[in-house]
């Protein structure tokens, strides 16, 4: 038997139902946006997020309908909304903040602080947009609660801690996610970028880069700073580190292939005229290839050991890892399936296709890959429409946004409450509404 092909009437039909579900967003949108604004003001670190997680369960509790449970791998929180036969949608927001110190000048920034996991004093910020996402999917629940004649099937309402150290979606699937909630037929996610507000940009396959971060400790042999030659100094041996490891993507990775070799920190020493015993270096990898990842990797390690036994270190320097985030790659036909979803609600051309991958990278896909289920990843614009005048969509699509605008994890970075709170609530629903089955 052969699946009629869509018709007009089936599409008016789908987007009737989407209509439906979106009756009452504008009453909602005060609540969200004060929403917003407190989770803005009280940003938490990477698996800290007590407070957050009490509000947005809270919120769930207060939507009819909604099973809600807590302590999820931590601090994560699950929602289940259980409304007749239909597909399982799984609809993931990520919750926590960044140790970085506000400059937006936003009269709801950020002026808390916290203690990180190595014991130091930070500044915290949603310098990420995760309240944005949080805020989005809090509306969407409710939307689905109140609309629940629109749709049938089964929606899980996931509040996932610790996605900024790579370890939030690993810990609610080792706390017994597959066993403990409905098996998802689909996982979508959203993330709030420096795009037009309207604007939303995913690709099928590959999205965005696998990330490997490391902690590298070089040893050298301490003195005074009047003897360097009765020395082994650690902060030249990182320099000639940093430096060196610029040629691994310029000379090592082939034109076609992409991929990032960051230093973020560096730190030795504690006064001008005290050579150090040793030096430490973190630093971080992209790549959208596995292959190119196993290269860059080595060579990374290669050039650390080299370097230090170039400059006589006393000891073999120390590489440990701190965080690794998985390739995310986007289901090919579900990805084609989504795409229909978010132009029904954002417009035919608002949904842009990537033509390579971003560089960024997440752990949503590890949702998909361990529960056995295809999975949607896209980015909705949070940033003025104005910046990007006379700027072309394709352009947008193809060589990216303007340098001036701030990029996620800036101090500066803060998207617009209006109308990207509404939009960002439209497109979640919108992709949802694409799987759920319609209502009676």
């Amino acid at each position: 038997m052969t699946t009629p092909a869509p018709t007009a009437l089936t599409a008016l039909t789908a987007l009737t139902a989407l209509t439906a579900l979106t009756d009452g967003l504008d009453a909602l949108l005060p609540g969200l946006r004060e929403l917003y604004r407190d989770l803005h003001t009280h940003p938490e670190l990477s698996l800290q997020e007590t407070r957050t997680a009490a509000v947005a369960a809270a919120r769930l509790r207060a939507q009819p309908g909604w099973e809600v449970t807590e302590g999820v791998g931590g601090t994560g929180v699950v929602g289940v909304l259980r409304n007749g036969d239909g597909p399982t949608v799984l609809l993931r927001a990520d919750m926590d903040g960044l140790p970085v110190l506000a400059a937006t000048g936003l009269p709801y920034a950020s002026v808390d602080r916290a203690i990180d996991r190595d014991g130091n004093d930070v500044p915290t910020m949603h310098a990420c947009g995760h309240d944005m996402h949080i805020t989005c999917l809090l509306g969407v629940t409710a939307l689905l609660a109140q609309h629940r004649g629109a749709w049938r099937g089964t929606v899980l309402a996931v509040f996932q801690p610790a996605e900024e150290t790579a370890e939030g979606a690993r810990n609610m699937l080792d706390d017994g996610f597959a066993e403990r909630f409905p098996k998802p037929d689909i996982c979508l996610g959203q993330h709030v970028g420096p795009f037009p507000t309207g604007v939303a940009v995913t690709r099928p396959g590959p999205l965005m880069a696998a990330s490997d971060s490391y902690r590298v400790r070089l040893f050298g042999r301490g003195g005074h700073g009047s003897s360097p030659e009765s020395t082994v100094d650690p902060v030249v041996m990182a320099a000639a580190v940093v430096l060196r490891l610029q040629t691994v993507v310029s000379r090592e990775v082939g034109a076609s292939q992409a991929a990032v070799v960051t230093v973020g920190s560096i730190h030795a020493g504690t006064k001008e005229n005290i050579i150090p015993d040793e030096a430490e270096l973190k630093l971080n990898i992209r790549s959208v290839d596995p292959v190119v990842r196993e290269k860059v990797l080595a060579a990374v390690c290669r050039i650390v050991q080299a370097e230090a036994a170039a400059s006589g270190a006393p000891k073999e320097p120390e590489i440990t890892p701190l965080n690794a985030f998985p390739l995310t790659v986007n289901t090919a036909d579900a990805t084609a399936t989504t795409i229909d979803g978010l132009r029904d609600v954002l417009g035919e051309h608002a949904v842009l296709t990537l033509p390579q991958p971003i560089n960024g990278s997440e752990d949503f896909g590890l949702f998909g890959t361990e529960l056995g289920a295809p999975s949607v990843f896209w980015h909705f614009g949070g940033a003025d429409p104005a910046a990007f005048e006379g700027l072309d969509p394709e352009v947008l699509a193809t060589r990216g946004i303007p340098a001036k605008l701030p990029m996620n994890h800036s101090p500066l970075y803060a998207p617009l409450q209006d109308p990207t709170i509404e939009l960002g609530v439209r497109a979640l629903l919108g992709a949802a509404r694409a799987w759920l089955a319609d209502g009676e």
